[in-house]
């Protein structure tokens, strides 16, 4: 675990650079509606693009406007400055206006040979699931024919395989954390999201396998309170620590690099690409799914109820709209379920930030009594 956490926030990790010097191809992607299976079954490492917290974004600015969110500014900024460079591809989504400029700008910019755009639906009807199944036919084919691969449906059903064996180990994992006392902390619990969403996930499982053994011999963690954070897309490790620095414990969350990742991939369909549209749009806990509220507040009710969280933490970037206008009906859905809530607006890797939410943090300890 000590290795893992001196190379957990590396964005060209010594996973990554192996796998490219023995010759792999890597495509990134940003956004948890990818089909991650379909990009392994090309035998292509799938890599989420991160920025951990990178506080500079100067070139990012000059081509996606400040009151743009931060983190995709952020992001932007690694992939124009060259940190991103050992990618053979990008695949955008229209997870937000602000990720799709991120993508945009970036190839406009760079110019990478593969470029795909995968268009994910806003609702979940049936005609949306034909529409994302052929969009994940499109994108199949074009990797296709771009790298030169086949990716038949046997392959496809083995990578589906394989990641249910990674989501598996991941619900072991959180289990250790949501239990009294917990044995792993919600900072480690990220980091582990991070590193495993750059590899392929038979190694990740590996991986998994081994901090699932240490954890479960180890020794409990002293906490105040039991929290849970959800809310817009952050990959910052120390966000987390600094919010279990004075005594919080995130038991749970509901975060995009974190549960709402893999918590529920449920499908049917005996089609693997058909079946990758029914995992991914039917269980995508996003605000960009404008109909699913109620699913998606039912899903985080039933999470906090399961950990026995003492309150919640609603964090959103500035400038993200959709988590900012969510943040007001999951408050007052949440706290007239009981559960105290507190809304953190936060401004994506600014270490001036550090102080305020350290200190809005231990006022809501207060509040709860711990």
């Amino acid at each position: 675990m000590r290795t893992l956490q001196s190379q957990s926030t590396d964005i060209y990790t010594d996973y990554v650079r192996d796998w490219k010097e023995k010759g792999g191809k890597v495509l990134g992607y940003a956004c948890v509606a990818t089909p991650v299976e379909l990009i392994e079954a090309a035998g292509i490492l799938p890599y989420r693009i991160k920025a951990f917290g990178h506080p500079d974004t100067e070139l990012g600015d000059a081509y996606l406007a400040r009151f743009n969110c931060r983190f995709c500014r952020s992001c932007l900024q690694l992939g124009l400055e060259g940190t991103y460079d050992f990618l053979d591809g990008l695949i955008e989504t229209n997870g937000c206006d602000h990720l799709r400029g991120m993508f945009e700008n970036w190839q406009y910019v760079k110019k990478y040979e593969f470029f795909h755009y995968l268009k994910v639906p806003h609702f979940l009807r049936e005609d949306s699931l034909d529409y994302f199944t052929e969009e994940i036919q499109l994108m199949r084919r074009a990797m296709a024919e771009h790298f030169g691969t086949e990716i038949s449906d046997d392959k496809l059903r083995e990578a589906v395989d394989a990641y249910d064996e990674v989501f598996d180990r991941l619900k072991r994992l959180y289990a250790l954390r949501e239990k009294v006392p917990p044995v792993i902390s919600g900072a480690e619990v990220m980091r582990l999201i991070c590193t495993g969403s750059s590899m392929m996930a038979g190694d990740f499982s590996a991986l998994l396998d081994e901090v699932l053994a240490e954890k479960e011999k180890a020794q409990p963690i002293p906490y105040k309170a039991r929290l849970m954070i959800m809310g817009s897309a952050t990959d910052e490790v120390d966000l987390i620590e600094d919010i279990e620095s004075g005594g919080a414990l995130i038991a749970a969350d509901a975060l995009c690099y974190g549960s709402r990742s893999f918590w529920r991939r449920e499908g049917e369909s005996g089609d693997p690409a058909r079946l990758l549209a029914e995992r991914y749009l039917g269980n995508l806990f996003c605000p960009r799914m404008f109909t699913e509220y109620d699913k998606r507040r039912d899903y985080i009710l039933d999470t906090a109820r399961r950990a026995d969280v003492d309150g919640a933490i609603i964090t959103y970037n500035k400038f993200c709209d959709l988590h900012g206008v969510e943040a007001v009906s999951l408050r007052m859905d949440l706290e007239k379920a009981g559960i105290p809530v507190l809304v953190l607006e936060k401004d994506y890797g600014s270490k001036a930030d550090t102080g305020r939410i350290k200190t809005r943090v231990q006022a809501f300890l207060e509040r709860l009594g711990k």
